[in-house]
């Protein structure tokens, strides 16, 4: 596993700094330890500095990957988070949007969230800000991307487009053999 480069550093905490903002240090520098982004095959891992100097004993051709799959570069250089990275995201998300029992389906399927199905947001959450989707009863299904701020919320069409789908948890079963 590789350090990333400046280059892919700047893409990667860009990406998280949309969902979670300056509390990237605390990803970072967490009270079990500390942590690092690793890359491996275009994949960006999560992992702790204790686990990475262990896996610093396995051969190279012996291995696959160690820590968390938190997102990976694509073809042109992009950096796209993974459904893997939501465990991580959530808890220190800034901005939050609450989807109706009836709308967490349509999610999950890999839809966008209408104003039909928002249940509650976050107080100044901007447009095309980075958004953790949750259910009314707080469970995190999904990141995305804000499509209206939420003084446009108030007064939209029902059918308007409120958050735009990122990743959801319904990739665990559509998109398993992908995720790794």
């Amino acid at each position: 596993m590789k350090v990333l480069n400046e280059e892919q550093t700047s893409k990667v905490f860009d990406k998280l700094a949309k969902y979670i903002g300056d509390n990237i240090k605390l990803l970072l520098d967490r009270p079990d330890g500390k942590y690092c982004f690793r890359i491996h095959k275009d994949r960006v891992f999560y992992v702790s500095e204790k686990v990475l100097r262990m896996a610093s004993n396995v051969p190279i051709k012996n291995f696959i990957s160690t820590g968390t799959c938190i997102g990976k570069f694509t073809h042109s250089k992009k950096f796209h988070l993974h459904i893997t990275a939501l465990n991580y995201v959530a808890p220190y998300a800034q901005n939050k949007i609450w989807v109706k029992p009836n709308a967490e389906q349509q999610f999950l399927y890999g839809h966008n969230v209408l104003k039909s199905g928002l249940g509650r947001i976050t107080e100044n959450t901007q447009k095309f800000q980075g958004v953790v989707v949750y259910s009314m009863n707080d469970l995190p299904l999904g990141l995305g991307l804000a499509g209206r701020s939420t003084a446009e919320c108030k007064h939209a069409d029902p059918l308007a487009i409120v958050c735009l789908h990122q990743t959801d948890i319904g990739e665990y079963v559509r998109s398993e053999d992908t995720l790794i």
